[in-house]
This record gives structure tokens, C-alpha cells and sequence, in this order.
């Protein structure tokens, strides 16, 4: 035997070898803190097996002791203790344990307490009295949450990190992929001349953004770039938004006005959803093409202006040219060049460097340490549809690294339907990712608690019942209408339990 193997290590539960030692790093630790003997023995009792150690702390000061010396990956943690209460431990095991999982819990719930334990980083928050199986579920799904942020850990340095730059960061076009490569190539070859240009694709597609790397790869670069959105200003005020107005042309203009036109001479104007313009606006904007001229509204000067037009649409504009309800001499003009953007479910391939680049942006516009995306949840982004496409994606990054409590985003931070669309129906999340274990032995404890009862030992109902029943009796100093209220039973069936489990009032 070597000396590493004779070695013996003191440990809180007393000495071990090094073979022992190793075989207890393997175990996933859950710290229970609770200044209740009864509970803390009863959920040892329940969630102790070869996969979990369980630890126990009287106390918030002891908990923290004990989180700083065995690292636990879920912490249950009661609100209501002597000393420190568990708000307040929470904020300190968040400080210094940011990836555990912390579970609260409470029999005085408030809204505040609620609000409170979310915003501190609570991983969920259970009510007392709750039963085995429940308390089993929420763990498991804590784990599992623990073990979803250590693969996002290690993935940190991966490849999808290393693709996005500084240039990319400002430039905000993202993609690798073949229909991507083949939109960069379009405006490496479009952007020094002035062809008026057509951006085409779905909503949330980033037209805007191709737009604007046009214009700063153009010879117009150091000029003004203005985008309008057709489809937002209302038709009476688009002419006059787009080419200014005379004093008095009508009720209200009380003063000259320069529309965008005027503004934007030299350089570029982009005209998104040129599809909801209107008709006579569309003959002006055709005027403005072929003559680089235009008139304000209730004025008559021709007015020169040299300004390179860029257009977008999410509308089949063949099809309103043959309706007459888009000209068709507009339609070729602005159709000199077309860049078709690919809808996000065509270059799924992109959304591992998509994300990467929508947290590092987040980061750095916020201010906020950097968050990082589990594999699994990542796996998840590239199995939905994306009907909103990359802006869809943004809001839901952003959402969920909001809502996301340690490092990384985890498959619980995901919205509901985009779970569903992987597969997983909401309520099975944990239950996909969590401990089989856990899940079979909640399963069996239903059956065995009828075999369980009257059997003291192995009784665990029957524990947990009691401390929550004294409990109970001690907040409310013995006050049996308020425990009774607390508990969610009737004054007599209270006075039964308290017969049954020997208490004194």
C-alpha cells in the first residue's frame, strides 16, 4: 500500500482514506440549514443516498462555515432562524457560492419574502409543510440546474466564443453560414458604388443592419445615414417627414421644416417596409431617384439633393406590382441589386455564434459580467422555428439572462414554448435533467407510506409533520387559531395532531 493510500483525512462525519475520500467527491453535497432538528433529520433522512451527501447547519453563521468547506451544489435554506436570517445567508452564499443552487424555505410566506428571494438569487422557493415527494422533485431539478451550469462552465472556452470580435461587436452582423457568407459578399460588391439597392426577407431578419454596413463600406461612409420606417409614420405625415414642409403648408406648420431628403444629401437614406408606402408617396420617392430632385410640402422650389437610396420589404412586391398596389416603375428602380436575408431556421448553424455575440453586447452595453449558455439550453435554441427570427432571439437572450440566476443560462431560464418545441413539456424540464434516482424513490414513497405508518423509525411523514406542527406552535407562541391557519388545517384537526405527536402547548 502507498503512503497516499494510508493516508487518513479527518472529515466533519469523522476519518477517512483516500479511497473513501474520492468515492465522497463523487457525491453531489446538499446542505440543509435550518435551526429545526426535526426537519433537518427528516430531509437528511429523505434525500441521503450513494449519489447525495446531505449536510446540516443550525444556523445561517454555521451554514456558511459549512458551504465555504464542502462546496454544496444545492443549499435548502430556511427563512425564518435565530441569528442571521435566511434572506440574509441567502445574499451571503450568493456572494460567495454564485453556482449553488438555493433552495428557500418557508411557513411565513410573504409576497415581499418572494420578491426578495428571487432577487437575491434563490434557485426556487417551497412552502411549509411540504411533502417528501415535493421536496425530492425541487432538488432534483436544483441538481440537475447544477449540473447544466458546471457543462456551460466548462464549455466557456470553447470555439463559438472565440468567433465573435470587436468588429463584430459594433457591426452587429453575425453568420458563417453559407446563405450569410453569400449576403457579405453581395455588399462587399455593391457598397463603394451608388446603386440603389433592395433588402429583402421576414421580420426580424436584421435588414437594417445590412443597410448600414453598406453605408459604412461605402465612398459615403463620413456623410449622414438616416433609416425611416415607412410603416410608422401615418400617411398624412410621411411627405413631409421624408421632404420637408413650407410655413403654413397646413394646420400646424408654424415653421419651415427639412425632411430627411434635404438632411440626408451626400449620403444614404434607408426606406424600411417601402411596402406600406403609400401610392402618391411612392411617385415622389420615384422623382427623387430619377431627378435627385424633390419639392417640400406647399412649396414649389425643385430642390437638388444627392442621396444613395437603400429599401427594405418584408412584402412580395412582385406580386403588389400586378394588384397595383406597389408602381412597377419604383419597383425596377429600387431593384437594381437584391440582397435576400435568410430567415433564422435556414443558417441554424449560426446560432451558437449569434448568442455568443448577443451576451457579449449585453455585457458590455450593461455593464454586467459576462454570462455564458449551457449546452443544453443551446441545443434547445437550435431545435425551435424562430418564427421572429434573430430579433426574436435577441429578446429571449435578453430575457433570459435576466431571469437567469448564476453564470449561465440554463434550460430552466428558457421560455415555456421554446422548451415545447424541443420536445419537453414544461413541467418535465426537471424531470428530464434531474436525478433518476430522486424521481424513483419520490415515485415509491407514495406506495410505501401506507406500509410506513406506525413504523417510528422510518416514519419520515410522520417526522417532517411534527417539526412543522412545532414549529408552528412556536412562532405563534401557542396561539392554535394561528398555527392552524399557518398549517392550512382547521383548529380540532390541529388539536388531533398535536395529541398525536405528544407536543406541548
Amino acid at each position: 500500500m502507498s503512503t497516499d493510500d494510508a493516508l487518513l483525512l479527518d472529515q466533519r462525519a469523522g476519518k477517512y482514506t483516500v479511497q473513501a475520500m474520492k468515492d465522497l467527491q463523487k457525491q453531489a453535497v446538499i446542505l440543509v440549514i435550518d435551526d429545526d432538528a426535526d426537519l433537518r433529520y427528516s430531509l437528511k433522512r429523505v434525500l441521503s443516498s450513494k449519489e447525495y451527501r446531505v449536510l446540516e447547519a443550525e444556523s445561517g453563521e454555521v451554514g456558511l462555515k459549512v458551504a465555504a468547506a464542502e462546496k454544496p451544489q444545492v443549499i435548502l435554506l430556511d427563512n425564518r432562524m435565530p441569528g442571521m436570517t435566511g434572506i440574509e445567508t441567502l445574499q451571503h452564499l450568493r456572494g460567495e457560492h454564485p453556482n449553488a443552487m438555493i433552495i428557500l424555505m418557508t411557513a411565513f410566506g410573504t409576497t415581499q419574502t418572494t420578491i426578495e428571494a428571487m432577487k437575491f438569487g434563490a434557485f426556487d422557493y417551497i412552502m411549509k409543510p411540504f411533502d417528501p415527494k415535493q421536496i425530492m422533485g425541487l432538488t432534483a431539478a436544483a441538481l440537475a440546474a447544477s449540473s447544466d451550469l458546471d457543462k456551460a462552465s466548462a464549455s466557456m472556452g470553447g470555439d463559438a466564443g472565440s468567433q465573435v470580435s470587436a468588429e463584430d461587436l459594433e457591426g452587429g452582423i453575425i453568420g458563417s453560414s453559407k446563405p450569410m457568407q453569400a449576403v457579405f459578399k453581395t455588399i462587399g460588391q455593391v457598397a463603394a458604388s451608388d446603386a440603389t439597392v433592395m433588402i429583402t426577407g421576414e421580420s426580424g431578419t436584421g435588414k437594417e443592419l445590412i443597410a448600414r454596413a453598406i453605408h459604412r463600406n461605402s465612398l459615403r461612409s463620413n456623410k449622414p445615414y438616416i433609416a425611416v420606417n415607412c410603416a410608422a409614420i401615418a400617411e398624412n405625415l410621411i411627405e413631409s417627414e421624408l421632404f420637408g414642409h413650407e410655413k403654413g403648408a397646413f394646420t400646424g406648420a408654424t415653421q419651415q421644416h427639412l425632411g430627411k431628403f434635404e438632411r440626408c444629401d451626400g449620403g444614404t437614406i434607408f426606406l424600411d417596409e417601402i411596402g406600406d408606402m403609400a401610392l402618391a408617396t411612392q411617385t415622389k420617392i420615384l422623382r427623387a431617384l430619377q431627378e435627385g430632385e424633390i419639392q417640400r410640402v406647399g412649396g414649389s422650389e425643385t430642390i437638388k439633393v444627392d442621396v444613395r437610396m437603400l429599401a427594405a420589404t418584408n412584402k412580395p412586391l412582385e406580386e403588389m406590382v400586378e394588384e397595383k398596389t406597389f408602381r412597377e416603375d419604383l419597383y425596377y428602380r429600387l431593384n437594381v441589386v437584391r440582397v435576400p436575408l435568410p430567415a433564422l431556421r435556414e443558417r441554424m448553424e449560426d446560432v451558437p455564434s449569434l448568442v455568443d455575440f448577443m451576451l457579449k453586447r449585453l455585457a458590455r452595453d450593461s455593464k454586467a459580467e459576462l454570462k455564458h449558455i449551457s449546452p443544453e439550453a443551446l441545443a434547445v435554441l437550435q431545435a425551435y422555428d424562430w418564427p421572429g427570427n434573430v430579433r426574436e432571439l435577441e429578446n429571449l437572450i435578453y430575457r433570459s439572462a435576466v431571469m437567469a440566476q448564476g453564470e449561465a443560462i440554463l434550460l430552466k431560464d428558457l421560455p415555456e414554448e421554446v422548451v415545447e418545441a424541443a420536445g419537453l413539456e414544461p413541467s418535465e424540464q426537471a424531470e428530464e435533467a434531474g436525478s433518476v434516482e430522486l424521481r424513483e424513490r419520490g415515485d415509491a414513497l407514495d406506495a410505501a407510506y401506507a406500509q410506513l405508518r406506525g413504523e417510528t423509525e422510518v416514519d419520515l411523514l410522520h417526522a417532517a409533520e411534527r417539526a412543522m406542527i412545532a414549529r408552528a406552535l412556536q412562532e405563534t407562541e401557542g396561539e392554535l387559531g394561528a398555527a392552524a391557519a399557518i398549517l392550512g388545517m382547521t383548529r380540532p384537526t390541529l388539536r388531533k395532531r398535536i395529541e398525536q405527536h405528544s407536543l406541548n402547548t
